[in-house]
């Protein structure tokens, strides 16, 4: 890696720290429900009309009930707006009606923080859908995300022994985290975006002459060969071939701000956070980047103080960002390398002060390799699938990189609240392995970790490499699967397998090189994203119930320490074992095949 990435990185990491501590105190008072008195005075009200107890807890079970009749319903209204959409209003560009598996995936899609995307949002959905249907679920689905993590820490830290599993309230949480965190920072964010170029109307789109177009004109001359001019004294110009470009518009901002610190990713334009309107400068490609991580950092510090012992906090971000900075090292001197096959062709690939160097194919030039590497890998560490560079275009060792980071269970920083309690949850697979080499019961921050969380545990993690792997088979095997895959062999493979790895643990992102929006890949991809997400959301609760129902032991000499470096080192290694082992057949047949056939 150059000077120039490692200062890139350092930066990014610093900042995270200077910003997440102190937001991870605040979040930490959210989970509590330590709120200033002005702040309950305001959603009083609120709780009363909609017949909420803010004081009373829920059961486990009607805490998960809740939350999957709350996304049931949010993805029916954003499957009927799509639906509807050519007859609703804020409609400037005359979109139709959107086909109904495309909504059906749409629809799943944003609810479970997921927004693949598999068509143009400028060329498809309309204002109203974009901010009534994907932006307000860009908010509610990072709340959910939120409010299980919350679910899981106030199981750990909980004293009682009455034996019920009580783990919080749903409603007030979702509504405390959309209202008093989400919102406020959203805005404060889009007005920075707005402020640096990234537009914010509700215009109809602009039909505009491009500047070739300017280029090619030539002034007028009289018989003599003098100019002609105009009576303003401007030269009067020949007739061109005139080249026309339709600009779209709209509320980017807005849906942009919350895109990245919910970790949702969809974006209003098909090229994303590549897109000049989206992210016009290096700048904002910074700050996208820190939004992307920001809140699952602060949570991190917010856990530690919810269990009363901050070292156990920055444990668990010692080992996410152990795995990020092994990321980073990789795919970053991937692409800065370039394409072997190039260089027998006497193609210069080597960085200058007239060129970037190494692979730029598919990458902005604002932006170069470094801080699209970097956005590559934040992206898919952080469940967030937001892109600035076509990572079907990486080279296959950098191209591989997203796609472990996301087989990795979306854990290394992760999405805001899946990634804290994707964490927790080899947190105590790991505490079983060490209690298995010492022959003690394990236990993880006071709680016994017995038969029952073990099987929670186990099926938590095992559910997403199964749709993944199971989904990746059907695509493979049947005709309507293969009909999408543009590029035959391993690359063609590395795309499908992107594409299920994206769905099921719930990133978005894409190889796009495969043609997805079809009614087969609409349907795989809706039902991966679906089981990723609530397939391990319901055990995440179980097992907040399970704990919050413990008597918290105290600290003995032969509690094993999980605040230490000999704990994040185990914990890496779970990780890494664990969540990296059930996929190397499958990367063996796509990406590590594919480097192997650049070196031949």
């Amino acid at each position: 890696m150059t000077t120039s990435a490692w200062g890139l990185l350092v930066v990014l990491l610093v900042a995270l720290v200077v910003l997440g501590w102190p937001l991870g105190r605040y979040i930490a008072l959210l989970c509590d429900g330590r709120l200033p008195r002005w702040m309950q005075r305001v959603e009083t009200p609120f709780f009363r009309l909609a017949g909420v107890a803010p004081g009373e807890s829920m059961h486990w079970r009607t805490y998960a009930f809740a939350l999957l009749a709350f996304n049931a319903i949010g993805a029916l209204a954003v499957y009927g707006l799509q639906r509807l959409q050519a007859v609703l209003p804020l409609n400037p560009a005359g979109m139709a009606a959107v086909s109904p598996d495309s909504s059906f995936n749409t629809a799943v899609s944003f609810v479970t923080n997921t927004n693949w995307q598999g068509y143009a949002g400028e060329s498809t959905m309309s204002y109203l859908t974009q901010m009534l249907g994907l932006t307000v679920q860009n908010f509610l689905s990072a709340a959910t995300g939120i409010a299980v993590a919350f679910a899981l820490a106030r199981g750990f830290a909980a004293r009682s022994t009455d034996g019920k599993g009580w783990v919080g309230n749903f409603w007030v949480d979702v509504t405390r985290i959309t209202a008093w965190l989400l919102l406020p920072i959203s805005f404060v964010l889009a007005v920075f975006f707005v402020g640096q170029g990234v537009i914010q109307n509700f215009d109809a789109y602009k039909t505009v002459t491009t500047v070739e177009t300017l280029a090619y004109q030539q002034p007028k001359n009289d018989a003599d060969g003098q100019p002609l001019k105009d009576a303003a004294g401007a030269p009067v110009m020949e007739d061109a071939n005139t080249t026309t470009q339709t600009l779209a518009m709209g509320p980017v901002a807005s849906q942009e701000a919350i895109k990245m610190l919910g970790t949702n990713g969809g974006g209003f334009f098909n090229a994303n956070s590549a897109h000049p309107y989206e992210n016009p400068t290096a700048l904002t490609n910074l700050a996208q980047m820190l939004a992307i991580f920001l809140i699952p950092t602060a949570l991190c510090f917010a856990f530690g103080r919810v269990v009363g012992d901050l070292r156990q906090g920055w444990a668990v971000l010692a080992a996410m960002t152990v795995l990020f900075v092994a990321a980073v090292i990789v795919i970053i001197p991937a692409e800065q390398a370039g394409n072997p096959l190039l260089q027998p062709l006497g193609v210069d690939q080597m960085a200058s002060a007239l060129q970037a160097g190494g692979n730029m194919e598919g990458k902005e030039t604002r932006f170069g390799i470094t801080a699209s590497a970097l956005f590559a890998a934040i992206t898919t560490a952080a469940s967030c699938g937001a892109v600035n560079a076509m990572h079907d275009s990486f080279m296959p060792l950098g191209g591989m990189v997203p796609i472990v980071l996301m087989q990795l269970g979306e854990v290394v920083f992760g999405g805001v609240g899946s990634g804290l309690y994707g964490m927790l949850i080899f947190a105590i697979l790991a505490v079983f392995i060490a209690g298995l080499m010492i022959g003690r019961t394990p236990e993880y921050l006071g709680k016994k970790i017995e038969v029952h969380e073990m099987k929670l545990t186990s099926i938590a993690i095992l559910i997403t490499p199964i749709v993944v792997l199971a989904g990746t088979a059907l695509a493979v095997s049947l005709g309507a699967g293969k009909a999408g895959i543009a590029n035959p062999g391993a690359h063609g493979f590395s795309e499908v397998l992107y594409a299920l790895t994206s769905a099921g643990n719930n990133n978005g992102s894409a190889f796009a090189g495969l043609s997805a929006n079809t009614p087969f890949y609409n349907a795989l991809l809706a039902v991966a994203m679906w089981v990723g997400r609530f397939g391990m959301i319901v055990p995440v609760l179980a097992i907040a119930g399970a704990l919050a129902a413990k008597k918290r032991l105290p600290v003995t000499a032969g509690t094993m320490p999980t605040h230490g470096p000999l704990f994040v080192v185990l914990l890496v290694g779970t990780v890494m074992l664990v969540g990296l082992l059930n996929y190397v057949p499958a990367l063996a047949l796509g990406p590590v095949v594919e480097h192997l056939m650049l070196w031949k």
